[in-house]
């Protein structure tokens, strides 16, 4: 863990008297992480504004998952696979990592806390396969919030294991039918309400108003949302994820939801960076890392216009 002076790490009770881990950057910004799921259900900017959406009808309890924040998907994405849907990393205690193998330095900037999940007798007898997943979450000096997993076969049988993964991110919007998402035109996609047939996305700006839910194929490295009432776009920056699942449940399925507000699908919409069309193998001792960094800047404007190209083309 990163120092701890201006209790820039500390370790609280949160809801239900479940251990989290608050994060805060000296500039104001801050990310709160529950060790139930490794979840990570708040990152708020320099001005306090909460970014990430997290259900008012939340279920803090094991083993429900929290509806909200940054679910982590592993070892199965949605119910493609015989284990519980999203897999079982996001009902699983983790354990705070005191002595992480090191990462680049590049990734050690900010406040950051690391995370340790491995397999239960139980986990076991469902999921055959020894594991390590560390969990680095880090905020960076700008307010960035970056998610860095390693995922490590320890399998001693010589045994390969296969896996689909995916950052399951809920951003906080101020209305679903203002919010547009650059970076995916043009693009293949799986349509989650089609059976997964495949389509390839028009060249215009995704935008919403129905349900969406898609799993869009081998992606740019770079997602921007654009948020036109907050003035706000938020951009996803991916390493080694190459799909991306966006999904809004709109109003029909918002209602069937115990843990989900009937109108508060208008305030949040999930993009999720993934690795889903072609699954992981990893041989024993192999390890797969990748990670998912976050920033929310002010949007451009360009004749009265949302100006994402100035996103997308930065760096």
């Amino acid at each position: 863990m990163s120092e701890t002076e201006n209790k820039s790490v500390e370790i609280t009770k949160g809801v239900n008297g479940l251990e989290k881990i608050i994060l805060r950057e000296i500039r104001g910004s801050s990310a709160e992480v529950y060790l139930y799921g490794a979840h990570v259900t708040s990152w708020k900017n320099e001005q306090g504004e909460e970014l990430l959406f997290v259900s008012s009808k939340a279920i803090f309890k094991p083993s429900k998952p929290i509806r909200g924040g940054i679910p982590i998907c592993f070892p199965q994405f949605s119910n493609m696979g015989s284990l519980e849907a999203h897999g079982f990393a996001r009902n699983r205690v983790w354990t705070i990592d005191t002595d992480p193998p090191p990462l680049p330095p590049n990734v050690t900037n900010g406040v950051f806390v690391d995370l340790l999940l491995k397999p239960t007798e139980e986990d076991l007898k469902i999921w055959p396969h020894s594991f390590e997943y560390r969990l680095r979450v880090a905020l960076g000096p700008s307010g960035d919030l970056m998610l860095t997993s390693r995922i490590r076969n320890t399998n001693t049988d010589g045994k390969a294991f296969t896996f689909t993964f995916a950052y399951h991110t809920y951003f906080s919007v101020s209305d679903i039918s203002e919010v547009r998402v650059e970076g995916l035109e043009t693009f293949d996609y799986l349509d989650n309400l089609k059976n997964r047939e495949r389509y390839t996305e028009q060249g215009d700006a995704i935008t919403f108003e129905s349900e969406v839910d898609k799993i869009y194929l081998s992606t740019p490295t770079k997602i921007a949302i654009l948020d036109h009432e907050k003035k706000r776009t938020f951009v996803v920056r991916k390493d080694g994820l190459p799909d991306a699942v966006v999904w809004n449940p709109w109003d029909k399925k918002a209602k069937a939801m115990a843990d989900f507000g009937d109108d508060e699908y208008k305030h949040m919409l999930c993009v999720e960076a993934a690795a889903i069309e072609k699954p992981i193998t990893l041989k024993p001792g192999e390890e797969w890392k990748v990670r998912q960094e976050l920033s929310a800047v002010p949007s451009s404007y360009f004749s009265g216009q949302l100006d994402p190209s100035k996103v997308l083309q930065s760096s």
